[in-house]
């Protein structure tokens, strides 16, 4: 691990130089220190290691020379302080040495589709929407529906909304995966319990230069929405479909009023799901050894169960469940989403050692 410090503060000087010669090229400057600050707070804790074991082998050597009384407890009680220190600044290092998914920052795409439950299951598609709303909120991130397919009693077929916000990717992306409700529905007269589910995908927003897709590759549909929206989405062909010709996949949205609008808004779902396509096929061949439930973005796994009855909401990936379902159905999902966060970063860590070992 010293190895790796010593190269890291080593680029994180050039980089510093760097920055003090380059002028005015601005664009060049933004990017080394982009790069020097990616950097700075291991540089920093680097440093405060290496003082820390500085520290430590000099108050032992003081122990072995010192006849001083006074000095050899000063010694005593700094190794025992240093003996804490190192081994925490040792591990926060190397949380900080594991490489961090590049997506992390980016706003996200959900999409919460209706499984099986019929209308109920529509229903709960509506409530996961309302949940990740309120997470946003909290988060004070911002949310807004790109597409929508809404039943008449207030449910969602499917739903597709953006979520912007610093870090969003690195929040949300454990929620991927199918999601099960039970509860008595309120058409139901025996007030027997009924199963449902949602299925969650979460995708980190793609640039166009990140992934292009050949102009040939799509065929573009459009058609006049079906949906609310004023005169002017009913009486003009502003709604979109998209169909990904090589994989098949179909996108389509109809919720703005331009049919432009709507057509780059497609193109922005088809990308991010690409992009997630092709992510999950390099994660398969690469971890397929190594794999654990936390992170591996199987949508055909529950991860989650809420329980109306017993208000218990229970992540399976981790066995963490809340007993206060209202509070977490109002966007408290941070209960899961840190401690999903804390076993991934343990796994990765693992994976790291093992890495190291070899």
């Amino acid at each position: 691990m010293l190895e790796k410090l010593a190269g890291i503060e080593e680029r994180y000087e050039e980089l510093t130089r760097q920055l003090l010669e380059i002028g005015s090229d601005y664009q060049r400057a933004a990017e080394i220190n982009k790069e020097r600050s990616d950097l700075e707070a291991l540089v920093e804790k680097a440093r405060e290691y290496r003082s820390a074991l500085k520290r430590q082998a000099e108050a032992r050597l003081m122990l072995e020379t010192e006849k001083d009384q006074e000095m050899l407890s000063l010694a005593e009680t700094e190794i025992s302080e240093l003996d804490e220190q190192i081994p925490a600044l040792e591990k926060a290092m190397k949380g900080m040495l594991v490489p961090k998914d590049p997506r992390d920052d980016r706003n996200v795409i959900v999409e919460v589709r209706a499984g099986t439950g019929g209308d109920e299951a529509a229903l709960f598609a509506a409530d996961l929407f309302r949940m990740y709303s309120l997470y946003a909120e909290r988060q004070r991130w911002k949310s807004e529906i790109l597409s929508a397919n809404e039943i008449g009693i207030g449910g969602y077929k499917e739903i597709t909304f953006e979520i912007k916000g610093q870090g969003a990717y690195s929040k949300l992306k454990y929620e991927s995966g199918v999601h099960r409700v039970q509860r008595v529905p309120a058409t139901e007269s025996q007030g027997r319990i009924h199963t449902s589910t949602a299925t969650v995908a979460v995708m980190a927003e793609v640039d166009e230069v990140e992934i292009h897709i050949p102009e040939s590759d799509v065929e573009i549909e459009v058609y006049k929405s079906a949906g609310a929206g004023g005169q002017n989405v009913q009486k003009n062909s502003t709604a979109v479909r998209l169909t990904h010709k090589p994989s098949g996949m179909v996108v389509t949205c109809q919720d703005e009023r331009s049919q432009l609008q709507n057509k780059l808004r497609a193109m922005s779902i088809l990308r991010a799901r690409l992009f997630e396509l092709a992510e999950n096929k390099r994660h398969a061949e690469q971890e397929a050894d190594r794999r654990s439930q936390v992170g591996t973005g199987e949508r055909s796994e529950k991860i989650r169960t809420y329980n109306y009855p017993q208000s218990r909401v229970t992540d399976h990936r981790i066995g963490v469940s809340s007993y206060n379902l209202p509070v977490v159905m109002n966007g408290e999902i941070e209960i899961f989403i840190e401690e999903l966060s804390t076993r991934d970063e343990a796994d990765r860590l693992s994976a790291g050692s093992d890495d190291d070992d070899e």
